[in-house]
């Protein structure tokens, strides 16, 4: 059974292997049907002490408790930023490019606040390494299926996309009412489905994504 509390066990064994700065990386909106995906990042180095209590993966936690976490967890990484594609982006390039645009933008910001990435490794979550065909291969990746609930740098980067998107998404409510995006963040629910169904697709949505009225209904019951 995999641990639900994310330690720094692997990066550290990646940082006495000759890596100077382990940036996890985690994408956070990728199979919702409105919104950017955003990618975090979250950098530690063997200076960085043990991680904030109570942090894991952006998935396990409710909103109250990523929100009083994320600021926690800006100030715990050496350095942390976000990136985003936007849902125009996805639907021109495809979500697998998506997500590499939007790494490629948090790895430009946090070279842009001066941080030196000479000899950074990422830690990606997952199994398939949508990053280096972004970066061409500017920066090595290892992979690791669970990562972010195993590994504390690729949960604090959860946490820090979730946190950043889920804001994005609340305000957007407001802008494009109907939807519920205070509370599905974009993802597909039956309150979003019958919202679409009320008032039709938003700019912000990811219009090829969306399933014919009553699918999702349906897949429910199936």
């Amino acid at each position: 059974m995999v641990s639900t509390v994310p330690t720094l066990r692997h990066e550290r064994t990646l940082l006495r292997e000759g890596a100077r700065l382990v940036i996890g990386m985690d994408e956070v909106g990728r199979g919702a049907i409105a919104g950017p995906v955003a990618v975090g990042l979250g950098i530690v180095d063997l200076a960085t002490g043990t991680a904030p209590v109570g942090l894991k993966d952006s998935k396990l936690l409710n909103e109250p408790k990523r929100e009083e976490l994320q600021p926690k967890v800006a100030r715990w990484v050496r350095h942390g930023a976000v990136g985003m594609a936007s849902n125009e982006r996805i639907e021109q390039i495809g979500i697998i490019a998506a997500l590499g645009l939007a790494a490629k933008r948090a790895l430009d910001a946090i070279r842009e606040q001066g941080v030196d990435l000479t000899g950074a490794v990422v830690l990606l979550d997952g199994s398939h390494d949508w990053l280096s065909p972004a970066i061409g291969g500017a920066l090595p990746v290892t992979m690791k299926v669970k990562a972010d609930r195993t590994c504390a740098a690729v949960a604090a980067a959860s946490v820090l996309a979730k946190v950043h998107r889920d804001r994005l998404m609340i305000a957007s409510d407001a802008v494009h009412p109907g939807y519920v995006w205070t509370s599905n963040k974009g993802y597909a629910s039956a309150e979003h489905y019958a919202g679409i169904d009320r008032v039709g697709a938003s700019p912000l949505h990811r219009w090829s994504w969306l399933k014919q009225p009553g699918l999702f209904e349906m897949d429910i019951a199936n």
